[in-house]
């Protein structure tokens, strides 16, 4: 009993020891604070560096210095967004929801000269579940997924805590979508109807030979005047008569030719066999 009696007492000594202390150093830098001529702001490179005075800020009418490269709040700038899904993708929280909506043409280009060809009819980024990782400004192409340096956004409702970054209203949503699902109906109707083969050079040279081509109009020219031309009578000469020119020689066929020679067919005589010079062999084995 007496035991811890004693441990009582000596863990009430350490409290108020400490409680006093405590006083001590705020009464301390109260009356420093009090009666000092000057004191630092927020902004000044040696307000930390002071030993003496106010110390604290005056939040929310001062705060700390953010670093550039900090963690906090999501931004998304939709001008160089190409809506490629790989942030809602690489989440580990599923904070980031993506309704992506493909466009028959090009939207326009990022700062960075990528090509834009989705809406993006929803965009929303739930900082409720957001665990600050940093992974989907990472895997940004176009960076323009950035952490700002907003890091008190506190809200009353959960629900204001969602962000959205969307593009697009309901009815554009709708009306864009619509494109897309007739632009594909053309697509497929255009590949099931067959297309001819192109014609070969005799097949188009055909082509072209059936049309008849258009006759020029026949434009008729003057025609000179014509002109009479005296015609001289020549008079055959009477010393010129038919005898006056060689005749030529009638070519008879030569009497002279020999009859054709008959050759008599010449006689063969038949080839004897050698077995025939042989005599006969006795049938009854005589000699």
């Amino acid at each position: 009993m007496a035991l811890q009696n004693s441990t009582y007492r000596t863990h009430l000594s350490t409290i108020v020891t400490a409680l006093f202390g405590a006083l001590v150093l705020a009464w301390k830098h109260f009356k420093a604070a009090w009666f000092r001529k000057k004191n630092l702001r927020i902004d000044d490179p040696a307000y930390f560096k002071q030993h003496e005075g106010v110390v604290t800020t005056l939040y929310p009418h001062e705060s700390i210095p953010v670093p550039d490269h900090g963690r906090y709040r999501l931004h998304n700038e939709m001008d160089d967004c190409i809506v490629c899904d790989l942030c809602a993708k690489i989440c580990p929280v599923n904070c980031i929801d993506i309704d992506p909506i493909k466009s028959t043409v090009e939207i326009g280009k990022t700062s960075d000269g990528s090509t834009r060809r989705i809406y993006a009819a929803t965009f929303d980024i739930d900082m409720a579940k957001c665990c600050y990782c940093g992974l989907c400004t990472t895997v940004c192409p176009t960076e323009s997924l950035t952490m700002t340096k907003v890091y008190d956004y506190s809200e009353f409702d959960i629900r204001n805590m969602v962000y959205q970054f969307g593009d697009l209203t309901s009815e554009e949503a709708v009306l864009k979508r619509k494109e897309w699902d007739e632009a594909q109906l053309a697509k497929q109707a255009a590949k099931a109807t067959p297309t001819p083969p192109p014609a070969t050079e005799h097949e188009a040279s055909i082509a072209t030979d059936a049309v008849p081509a258009k006759p020029k109009p026949f434009i008729p020219k003057a025609m000179p005047p014509k002109v009479a031309i005296p015609v001289k009578k020549v008079e055959p000469n009477a010393s010129e008569t038919a005898t006056d020119f060689p005749q030529t020689e009638e070519v008879k066929p030569n009497a002279a030719v020999p009859p054709k020679i008959k050759i008599p067919p010449v006689k063969i005589p038949p080839i004897k066999n050698k077995d025939e010079d042989k005599p006969e062999e006795n049938k009854g084995g005589e000699v």
